[in-house]
């Protein structure tokens, strides 16, 4: 038992997912595949997944080249996914005033957005797999800026509504590829920190967003909410084009393909060394070290076929990725809380609008920055604390990472049911405004310990599906807040805060309890899953992992 991770009861010599990260015993897997190690203060960190020689390779590429594509990419959720979704929230009731149409009709302007969201990740999901994920995330920027043009010069209901439907388009890429290019370009030590940044910026900015447009709104009218998006969005379709090459990678990895190799044991006799293997004689063959791109062949659209797969194949993967109960427990519950902390953000222009707060436009919008402080606060903790937590569990562990050393941090997501229960009783006892804000922000800090860790784990225990398991929690969360549209604002107003808010603190204390399953059980899962992998039964090649 590795600090409370059941080790596995299969004849696998090796789970995928489990690596041996920092120097210490011996361990055989690295007998037989020469280890490469960082610099600095890493020097003892054995990268993983072990880069080739190839310096095309994202993983070989200059740090600051990660960083500037994974800050374009950043900027691009910004726009795209944090911004446009809660653009109109503190106009809900300007508009519902101007158009004539009941709060809910309004809501569900923002709703439509979502499903088209939901709807469209498959196909992106399948894209991004066969061609790339440039193709996706240019697509992504542009569908957004179509869509926020049509909303500039839009005056009815229903052009808003086709606004918001484009829109809709840019949002699965910008969730969710975001988080597989963390894994595409940066190792395992590395990976935490960065996850976290994706998470704050698709939580947290979306509240900062907020505060901006509730001002720009009240200043200067909602149409503006559409104009200067425009302009931001065309300058980051100018830094993706020419800053942000292909992440994909056919990796020929030595580990991997022994990994392979060992999986079937008449293909090469194997030693069972207790966790780690040595497999002997299996020949691999080194390709030739292909020349570096040119700065205008990494600017191509089109790299070339990732996958042989059937296309129809890929747009099914993100359901079948489901029948892993591992990636269906990360996808309910980041899905499931995030959208507790989005269903607070559809109620509060109808709280705070009418007797007794009388708040305006812009003041509705300023509650957010309570949301924002928390998330920013809670994603700058996760940030710090993963990787040299799970660095240090590692070391603790003889050297072997386990990917649900990552789920430790988890234990601190039960305070968004905490919050959510302060929220909800606050709010139907006509309490503090700031009281209140604090519980919305103490939701955003608790979820930044889930959606952190929840999606790094996804991405070092089952690499090779991440795509179809970001996906599909792309989908299940934006289903879940086009159904909230239809009935959060209803069941608020018929029977108080308490009820709905209650209810999803519950839920959350639940689900977070889960987390402790994950961790003792999960290894064995793992191994359980790479001989019953059903994405490879039907047909979708996957890699073991890391």
């Amino acid at each position: 038992m590795g600090l409370g991770v059941l080790e596995h009861r299969s004849p696998l010599q090796h789970v995928p997912g489990t690596v041996v990260l920092a120097d210490g015993e011996s361990h055989p897997i690295h007998d037989s595949v020469p280890a490469k190690h960082g610099t600095g203060k890493h020097k003892d960190i054995i990268l993983t997944p072990r880069p080739s020689d190839d310096p095309n390779d994202p993983l070989n590429w200059p740090y600051y080249k990660k960083v500037l594509a994974i800050c374009i990419l950043v900027y691009g959720s910004c726009l795209c996914a944090c911004c446009t979704g809660p653009l109109l929230n503190a106009s809900l009731f300007v508009l519902s005033l101007q158009f004539n149409r009941p709060i809910g009709d309004i809501t569900v302007l923002s709703g439509y957005q979502l499903l088209v969201a939901g709807a469209s990740g498959p196909i992106l999901s399948a894209i991004s797999r066969k061609y790339g994920k440039r193709p996706v995330f240019i697509f992504s920027s542009v569908a957004c800026l179509v869509g926020t043009i049509i909303g500039s010069v839009s005056n009815t209901y229903n052009t808003l509504l086709a606004a918001r439907v484009v829109q809709g388009l840019s949002l699965a890429a910008y969730e969710s590829l975001v988080f597989t290019v963390v894994g595409d370009v940066f190792f395992v030590h590395e990976r935490g920190l960065w996850t976290s940044v994706m998470a704050f910026t698709l939580t947290c900015v979306s509240n900062l967003s907020s505060v901006v447009a509730g001002k720009i709104t009240f200043s200067l009218g909602w149409h503006y909410l559409f104009h200067i998006l425009n302009a931001c969005l065309g300058f980051q379709i100018i830094l993706l084009l020419l800053f942000v090459p292909e992440t994909s990678y056919i990796r020929h990895d030595r580990f991997i393909q022994e990994q392979t190799a060992a999986k079937d044991k008449d293909d090469a006799p194997a030693k069972e060394e207790g966790d780690v293997y040595r497999v002997e004689d299996v020949e691999i063959e080194s390709a030739d070290v292909p020349l570096k791109k040119t700065f205008l062949q990494e600017m191509a659209l089109f790299n070339g076929s990732y996958s042989d797969d059937n296309f129809i194949t890929l747009v099914i993967a993100p359901f079948v990725c489901c029948a892993n109960l591992a990636a269906l427990w990360t996808i309910v519950i980041t899905g499931t809380i995030t959208s507790f902390f989005v269903a607070v953000a559809y109620v509060i222009a109808q709280l705070f609008s009418p007797p007794p707060y009388l708040l305006s436009a812009a003041a509705v919008g300023y509650m957010s920055v309570g949301p924002f402080i928390g998330g920013a606060i809670g994603s700058v903790a996760v940030g710090l604390v993963m990787d040299p937590l799970t660095i240090w569990l590692t070391k603790k562990n003889k050297g072997v990472y386990e990917p649900e050393f990552r789920l430790v941090t988890c234990v601190f997501g039960l305070l968004c049911g905490v919050s959510l229960f302060g929220f909800g009783a606050l709010s139907q006892n006509q309490g503090n405004i700031y009281a209140i804000d604090f519980m919305w922000g103490l939701t955003l800090f608790g979820t930044s310990f889930i959606i952190g860790p929840c999606s790094t784990y996804a991405i070092d225990a089952f690499g090779g599906m991440s795509n179809e398991i970001f996906i599909a929690n792309v989908m299940f969360k934006n289903f879940l807040f086009y159904g909230y549209s239809y009935f959060v604002n209803n069941w608020t107003a018929s029977a108080g805060p308490i009820a709905p808010f209650f209810t999803f603190g519950g839920i959350s204390l639940g689900l977070v309890a889960t987390t402790l399953i994950v961790y003792v059980f999960g290894k064995r899962y793992r191994s359980f899953w790479h001989t019953h992998n059903v994405l490879e039964k039907i047909g979708i090649n996957t890699h073991p992992g890391i």
